[in-house]
Order: C-alpha cells, then structure tokens, then sequence
C-alpha cells in the first residue's frame, strides 16, 4: 500500500465531511435497498389481509407453506449467497439479485395456482439469500468498529420501517382498489379475478415495480470501495480508507494493550476512535484488501466454518429472531380480531405504529451500544423488553384490544434489537473481509425462525388470537436469552485464556503472533489434515486437497491471534 494512504491528516473537519457523505450518500441508498427486501418478504402477509389466497381459489394454510417454503430456500442458500457476493462484489452481485426478485414479485399479479405460488416464494427465496450478509459486510467496509453499530441501526431498522411502510401502501392501495367481493371460491378462485383489477394485485405490481427502478440505480450508484466512491474527493477517499484500515489493524493489538474500561481512559477513546480520527503515531500493518468488496480465500471459508463462536450465536440468532419473522408477515392477521371490522386497509394500517416503535427503539440501543462500546448487555436489555411485550400478550384476554395492541408496540419494539447488534458483533470481532461475510451468511441460517414462525402461526389459532404461537415464541425468546448470557460468560473466559498465555511468552514470541499468527501455540488441524489425506486418495477429490492446503498454509488470522481480544 501506498505510504501517503496510511499518512491521512488529523483533521477534523476533513472527518466530518467524508462521514458526511458516507452518511448522506451511501448508507440511505443501502437502507433503501433493504427496505425493499423488507417489503418484498411482507407484502404476501398484506396481500393475504385483502383474500389473495381465496381469490386465486386456494386454502389459507397454503399461504403457510409459500412461507416455510421461501424461508426454507432463502435460508439454506445462507452462506452461498454470501460467499457468491464476497467473491463477484456488493456491486454486482445484489442490483443483479434484486432485479430478478423485483420482476418475481410483480409475477405475483398471474398467479392462479398454488404450484406457480410456491415456484415464484422459492425463487425469490433464492435470490434474496445472502442479501443481508453482503450488503451488511459491505456496509463494513467504510466505517469503523463503533461506528458501525448506529449506522446498522438505520439500515437495519429499515425492516422495521418496510413492515410500516408495507402496513401504509397497503392501506393506500386498498382503500384505492377495494376490489369486489371477498368469498371463498373453492379451487376455481374468483370468477372476476381476470375481468378487474384485485387490491393484492395492485400491492404486487407497485412493490415490485418499485424494486425494479432501485436495483438499476443500484448498478450506477453503489462503488467497490471508498477508493472509488465517485462522491468523494481524492483526499477523502485516501481519509476513509486509512482509518479503516487502522481500525482493523489496531484488533491485533487489542490483549497486548491497556483494555478499556469506564471512566476518562474510554472517554478518550471513544473521542480518538469511535469518531474515527486518526492517531499518526500508530503503524497500519492491513492490506487494502480490508476496504474492497471483492476477493475471497480458502482460509477465510474454512476458519469461518470451523469457528465454535458462530454455531453458539445462530442457535441464540434463530430463537430471538422468531418474533422478527412472524410479525414480518403475519402481523396483520394477529392485528385482524383486534379490529372486529373486514376492513383490509383498517388493518394495514394500525401495523404502522408497532413498526415504528421498533425503529426507534433499535436506533436508540444501538446509539447506547457504540457509545459504550458494548454489544451483548445491550441484547439483553432488548431481549427482556420483547419478552415483558409476550408476557402481556399471552397473558390479557383477546376480547381487550386497546391492552393488546400496546402490549403488540411494546412486543415490537423489543423485537429488532438483537439481530443487527448481533451483527455488528461478529463484523467488529473479525478483521478479515472474507471470513467476515462467510461468518454472517452462516448467521443467515438464523433465518430458518422464519420457517419456525411460519409453522407456528397457523390459521386454526386465528380465532384464539394466536396465544398457543405467542406461548411458544415466548419460551424460544426466554432459551435466547440464556444462550446470549452464556455467550457473554464464554468470551470473557476466552480473553482470560488468551492474556495468560501471553504472559508466558517472550516479547518476539509475541510480536510473531501479531504480525504472522505464528506464535509457539500451535494450531489444531488434525481434522483438516485427515479431510486432505482421505481426499487426495480420491482422484478427483484431489482438487479439494490442494484447496484445503491452500487454507491450512499460513499462521493464524484476524480474531484466531492470541493478540486479539474479543469485545462484548
């Protein structure tokens, strides 16, 4: 790397004009992309509030299925999506995607059978899988550790926002398009359906439509790396990028140096790093591959697969997500026996607020978690008020709405937390780009609560107002919580573990482990190595030996160093 890009200046007012772009350039136009992957997942809740399954001639339970079938492929293909977009590039790869679910979605207009149903979720399941884990790894790539966290608030919040903004079109398009009378038509469907136009159809052919004009600015709008940003000046993008840069590379150090803690000390150093500033006296060791949304290796799939940390986070990932996914879809049809009106637009649009109260719950415990430099407490604090949002809900009658619906806006507001911090724990724990995006297309597979929530609210609870579903949610939530407390124990045991193993080395031994991770530990490849003798006796396995050797070469990196030292 060029010397004069690690040499940027100590300026202020050069920080807050490239933060400035980043924030008013760059992060709205990915939170617009994930507002519409948001919406995209929901309007199927919202067009089923306005009979689009018994208008087509099919059963309720079938919307269900098109659910768990969706998440099921959406889930899966996880980490494949995020390794594809690691490797083609954020800019390439997800306009591409989005484009194609855009036009899936507008198809949803033709649909006539439950096959074509199911044929056009699993589609969009596909194309939408490891969207979340690039745009996020890429989003990585221009801000630092602690700044990181707020600015996923926004883009993630955007969930949030869609399942507001879903409720407002909705109620727009409906009141608009009533459409004709709702009955259900057995298996020939509505005898109308081709001579008018039908609300869902309308909702459909909007949101995807709408899709499709963001996925091609997509193309034009979105860089590879700061290097490129077309709004920025040449000593902005050199800015942006060393503190990057610096950013990853002070991780290495974090065991060797004085941690952290309350009082002054982190006081200067939230004011010194979390605004992003620049110390000129502390060497940058990172390549510049740490800011560019492409390149991919061998170590990066196999560490990312052989860490213990990740499997312990999806399990917590996947029961805390549950009430995500439900309401995404379904919270119109838990809104419905609150209302005691057919009204569909009604409906639509009393989801707003629970919606915006996640939103701005999430904003305000992810500013408290980059300001304090803390991820895990802050989940748990979300995941106690989702959980006192369930206790009111499986606890009131359904015949009290106003009660209901309040404890529905506490529930929601609880709800979004613990995903995107979760998030911005695993992209501030790995340094490495690549492993970074494989790590979280893993915890894409956190989606599979959305199978879950899909399996849970059944129409036969409808009537009940959902309290069997709500129950079980509720355990799932409860069995996070613990998970996230034992997380917490485990890594502060791991720092414990690592600082006394340093303590036994000598200084060179020390400073080997931070520049190469080749410090006297050695590394447990027992496994691998037996994956690559067993393959090379194989003919035409023995691609995947030499592959597996590629990643096996080389010391330990990023968070595998001795030297790191892992945040909470």
């Amino acid at each position: 790397m060029p010397d004069e890009l690690l040499a940027a200046p100590h300026d202020p007012l050069l920080h807050k004009r490239t933060l400035r772009k980043l924030d008013c350039l760059l992060l709205p136009f990915l939170a617009l992309l994930f507002l519409f992957n948001s919406l995209d997942k929901s309007n199927i809740g919202n067009a089923e509030s306005a009979h689009f399954t018994s208008d087509i001639g099919l059963r309720k339970g079938d919307l269900n299925t098109a659910v768990a079938l969706f998440f099921a492929f959406f889930v899966t293909l996880q980490p494949v999506g995020a390794a594809l977009g690691r490797r083609y590039g954020m800019v390439l790869w997800v306009p591409s995607c989005m484009l194609l679910w855009g036009i899936s979605t507008s198809l949803h207009v033709w649909v006539r059978s439950r096959w074509q149903l199911y044929t056009l979720r699993i589609i969009i399941g596909c194309l939408e899988a490891g969207f979340y884990p690039v745009t996020v790894s890429y989003l990585s790539l221009f801000y630092t550790r602690f700044e990181f966290g707020r600015r996923l608030s926004l883009f993630y919040g955007q969930a949030a926002v869609g399942g507001a903004l879903g409720g407002i079109i909705s109620y727009l398009v409906f009141s608009r398009f009533p459409g004709g009378k709702h009955e259900d038509h057995g298996d020939g469907g509505d005898p109308n359906l081709d001579r008018e136009w039908q609300s869902w159809q309308v909702l459909f052919l909007l949101e995807g439509g709408l899709t499709i004009v963001v996925a091609l600015a997509g193309y034009l709008w979105l860089p590879h790396s700061v290097e490129t940003a077309w709004f920025l000046t040449p000593d902005e993008k050199k800015y942006a990028s060393a503190r990057v840069i610096q950013d990853r590379a002070s991780q290495n150090d974090s065991v060797t140096s004085n941690h952290i803690t309350d009082g002054e000390d982190d006081e200067r150093a939230y004011d010194e790093e979390s605004r992003g500033l620049l110390n000129p006296s502390r060497p940058v060791r990172t390549a510049l591959t740490v800011t560019d949304d492409r390149g991919l290796s061998p170590h990066d799939l196999v560490a990312a697969f052989q860490s213990r940390t990740i499997w312990h986070i999806l399990i917590c990932n996947t029961l805390s997500a549950i009430p995500v996914y439900a309401f995404s879809v379904f919270l119109p049809l838990v809104l419905a026996p609150l209302t005691k009106t057919p009204n569909p637009a009604l409906v639509n649009l009393l989801t707003a607020p629970p919606y915006i109260c996640g939103a701005i719950t999430l904003y305000f415990f992810a500013s408290y978690s980059d300001r304090h430099r803390i991820r895990i407490v802050p989940i748990l604090f979300g995941l106690a008020l989702l959980l006192s949002g369930l206790i009111l809900v499986v606890l009131l009658p359904v015949s009290w709405a106003i009660p209901r619906y309040i404890a529905l806006n506490i529930l929601l507001a609880g709800t979004f937390i613990a995903s995107p911090l979760t998030v911005a724990w695993i992209s501030g724990n790995t340094p490495s780009p690549g492993k970074r995006a494989v790590l979280l297309g893993i915890n894409g597979w956190g989606n599979l609560a959305g199978v879950f929530s899909a399996l849970l609210f059944k129409p036969k609870y409808a009537d009940s107002g959902y309290i069997v579903p709500f129950w079980w949610t509720l355990g799932c939530v409860l069995v996070a919580a613990a998970g996230y407390v034992l997380l917490l124990r485990n890594l502060k045991a791991e720092n414990e573990r690592r600082k006394d193993l340093l303590s036994k080395w000598d200084a060179e031994d020390v400073e080997k482990e931070k520049v190469e991770g080749q410090g006297p530990l050695k590394t447990d490849y027992r496994v691998l190595h037996w994956v690559i003798s067993s393959s090379r006796k194989i003919g035409k396995l023995r691609w995947l030996a030499e592959w597996l050797e590629e990643a096996a070469e080389g010391g330990r990196q990023g968070d595998e160093k001795i030297t790191f030292e892992y945040g909470l």
